[in-house]
């Protein structure tokens, strides 16, 4: 992957196959108004038609759908779907919430005039990228969007499963309940080792927010930070994430999908860990080998993991 460094169309080029434009939050709204704009045809309003999945739900929320109603037509895909040869050739831009609609080739055959795929969200996993891009699609997302919430849930997590907060609150409103447990004084944060696997926009975040629990930070990532960087928030490098693994007492999982990371913390990885640590993942669910985890946990390899995503999300009752 090659970053175009102040690139005006702000765009990343992987390879020579295709290019991603990461723009921020509500800005890709004008940008994709930009990018669809006709030249040569004039639509109600001067708008151009965007498909997203519904107002509301799984779609997008009121206050996001009436910015993007200044820009575009929207059309939800229910109302897409009763008549797609009515609908399909005055598509430009699909806008996708929590991964819906589904860029997949059924849809995207029957929009013929589509310029781009805007993914509200950080993460691309969900979207074949080369493919999309093949058809002369853009893709766009929203990276650092969710940054500041996601390193503030990493802290939340850790700091629940530390402290027990979830299992205190179960026995506070318990009727049943008579005394409370010593077990729920759970295990110290200030001064233990946190280790964050993962050290870009959001790893760096949660490492500014865990100085003031005065915790040495170990990080393991693909390229080394600065000095500058490491300095600011007391940071170590750990060049092998096994020497991360064995020290920390909680590991923190920030990594993007990828297939060199999917299932990236399995059997192996968890049987480094102290007996005493608490994995924490706000990365993507398969990052996380599931069953070993659910085995680690059960037999007492680990003491508690703390998790913002799985696989299937939700997963089955």
């Amino acid at each position: 992957m090659s970053m175009l460094g102040n690139n005006p169309d702000r765009s990343v080029k992987f390879g020579n196959r295709w290019e991603l434009v990461p723009v921020p939050f509500f800005s890709v709204y004008p940008l994709l108004y930009e990018s669809c704009a006709l030249s040569n045809q004039t639509m109600a309003e001067d708008k151009p038609w965007a498909l997203i999945s519904e107002v509301g739900e799984q779609g997008f929320i009121e206050e996001a759908t009436d910015i993007i109603k200044q820009h575009f037509n929207i059309i939800c895909l229910r109302d897409f779907l009763l008549n797609p040869q009515q609908h399909g050739p005055k598509i430009q831009a699909i806008l996708m919430w929590n991964t819906f609609p589904a860029a997949e080739p059924s849809l995207l055959s029957s929009l013929p005039s589509l310029k781009v795929v805007a993914n509200g969200g950080v993460g691309i996993d969900h979207l074949d990228v080369p493919y999309i891009t093949s058809l002369g699609v853009k893709v766009a997302n929203t990276p650092g969007v969710v940054s500041v919430a996601t390193a503030d849930m990493a802290m939340g997590l850790l700091l629940a499963s530390a402290r027990k907060i979830v299992e205190g609150h179960q026995i506070a409103v318990d009727r049943k309940t008579t005394s409370i447990p010593q077990s729920l004084v759970g295990v110290e944060v200030t001064g233990s080792t946190l280790g964050i696997i993962g050290m870009g926009h959001i790893g760096y975040k949660i490492a500014q927010r865990s100085k003031g629990f005065d915790m040495k930070i170990l990080y393991h990532n693909r390229h080394r930070r600065s000095v500058e960087d490491e300095q600011s928030v007391g940071a170590s490098y750990c060049e092998n994430m096994d020497d991360l693994l064995r020290e920390a007492d909680f590991v923190v999982l920030v990594v993007n999908l990828s297939p060199e990371t999917k299932g990236l913390i399995s059997h192996r990885e968890l049987s480094l860990m102290k007996p005493t640590a608490t994995l924490v993942n706000v990365s993507r669910g398969l990052v996380v080998d599931q069953d070993a985890l659910v085995k680690a946990l059960q037999s007492g390899e680990i003491r508690a993991a703390a998790l913002d995503v799985t696989h299937p999300e939700p997963l089955p009752r």
